[in-house]
């Protein structure tokens, strides 16, 4: 054996290598490839609060004086108020968040700091931080997607009396009431507002108490922790609590999906803000120049949150390719869940932050919409049910139809410019209240089906939609 393996380490050793067992001091590469500071100090709030809520339970056990737990918490509470003032110092020799609070409360408290980690590791640690770093996220995004929801509530009913044509294939299809397609977004982002609600009651579950990976011998109260922390429940294995991140695969997918649709609504909004389609007016704040023609007003707010969406889909293959073969238990793997998870939680944030404001400051080019809105034929769909109601079968009334719109084409003129004689020749039963079925207006007023643009039914959906956002009505 040689002299420096006879060598005690030094503290500082010890701290580097994280326990007594090393002789050697952390290689300075590995510390640069293995930190994880620069990202996961955005976790100090949540660990500064599972510290104190842990510390609080040690002294209820026994385990710590109350005198020290206070001590602990007040000093935890100094530290934190550091961090927020910028004055806290951070050095890749400490690897992540938790080294670094830790390290910091132990140097000011000695073995009353020490006393921190008993009856937890690290890796019931970071799971724990991270479920309420997500918590609070979901909460916001949450909101996000709620104030979002309102605005497309008050364009809605900014918008009620207007038709504008809808489309399938991108091509005109039926009308509909403009407020009644705005609402359509409601619905999708009240879905991913019911996802997010789901992925916290599975988020909401407490690890801490897990330890490494087998528990604890000593006589904790995890659920007294679970309470001060505001969790659900308490995780029932401590192998599965330590290294769960199924939360975090599915907040990545709802965030994924929740984005998919923003980038529909952007592409449908920079398609209908086009100058070949006219019928949307995007605030100018929320658009851009170009560097060489002056004329250009181009949506660059909705192309970039069409563009981002695809950083969050990458995310969530990301973490679910970093789950696949890891065994039970904690592995040093998990340490890269959180740049992924942190950059989709910043992305649709920032995205819903643009959403909100951009959806209040359209407008419909109402002008541009009326003088266009019989082209196409919209009326078609409308006419085959009016036939259908007086008896036709639907397959004969689908070709009535069709051979009457060829016609209207060939003479390019609207269903409605046919004349009574021109109806006739294609149906003999033709008569006014089969007229009454034609004109794009007309047409959305005869709907009746529950869900559909009916006027009314548009009126009550708006109705709800404001009980259920709490949104006062738009004068």
């Amino acid at each position: 054996m040689s002299s420096a393996e006879n060598q005690s380490p030094s503290p500082a050793q010890h701290q580097k290598a994280w326990g007594g067992v090393f002789r050697e001091p952390t290689d300075k590469r590995v510390e640069l490839f293995s930190e994880s500071i620069s990202y996961d100090r955005r976790l100090a709030d949540d660990d500064i609060d599972g510290s104190i809520a842990h510390a609080r339970m040690l002294a209820q056990c026994g385990l710590v004086s109350v005198q020290e737990a206070d001590t602990i918490a007040q000093v935890l509470e100094e530290i934190r108020g550091e961090i927020h003032a910028g004055r806290f110092e951070y050095t890749v020799s400490k690897e992540d968040i938790h080294l670094h609070i830790e390290s910091a409360l132990t140097a000011r408290l000695g073995d009353t700091g020490r006393k921190i980690h008993t009856a937890r590791s690290r890796n019931d640690q970071v799971a724990t931080d991270l479920r309420l770093f997500c918590r609070r996220a979901i909460d916001r995004l949450d909101q996000g997607l709620a104030d979002l929801q309102r605005a497309f509530l008050g364009f809605a009913e900014r918008e009620q009396d207007l038709v504008i044509p809808a489309y399938t294939h991108l091509r005109r299809a039926q009308p509909v009431l403009a407020a009644h397609q705005l609402l359509a977004w409601c619905e999708k982002f009240g879905r991913d507002r019911d996802r997010l609600a789901d992925c916290r009651r599975r988020t909401n579950v407490l690890p801490l108490g897990s330890g490494a990976l087998a528990g604890s011998s000593l006589p904790i109260d995890r659920d007294r922790v679970r309470e001060s922390l505001g969790f659900a429940s308490v995780a029932a294995n401590s192998l599965d609590g330590a290294s769960d991140r199924d939360f975090a695969c599915e907040l990545a997918f709802v965030i994924a999906l929740s984005m998919v649709h923003l980038s529909q609504w952007a592409e449908e909004w920079i398609i209908y803000s086009t100058q070949e389609f006219g019928f949307l007016k995007l605030p100018e704040g929320f658009c851009t120049g170009s560097s060489i023609m002056p004329q250009k007003i181009n949506p660059d707010v909705l192309e970039l949150v069409r563009g981002k969406s695809a950083r969050t889909i990458g995310n969530v293959q990301a973490l679910l390719v970093l789950l696949k073969g890891l065994p039970t238990a904690y592995n040093r793997d998990l340490q890269e869940d959180k740049e992924t998870l942190f950059d989709s939680i910043d992305t649709l944030e920032a995205s819903l932050g643009v959403a909100a404001p951009l959806v209040t400051g359209t407008s419909f080019d109402r002008d541009r919409i009326t003088a266009t809105i019989e082209k196409g034929h919209l009326d078609a769909t409308s006419l085959m049910e009016a036939l259908i109601a007086q008896g036709v079968p639907q397959r004969t009334a689908h070709e009535i139809v069709g051979r009457l719109v060829r016609l209207a084409m060939s003479r390019g003129v609207a269903l409605a410019d046919l004349s009574d004689q021109e109806f006739s020749g294609e149906y003999t039963g033709w008569n006014d209240a089969l007229r009454g079925a034609l004109g794009a207006s007309r047409a959305v007023a005869r709907m009746a089906s529950f869900g559909s643009t009916a006027p009314a039914g548009v009126a009550e959906q708006i109705a709800g939609w404001r009980q259920r956002l709490g949104a006062a009505a738009t004068p």
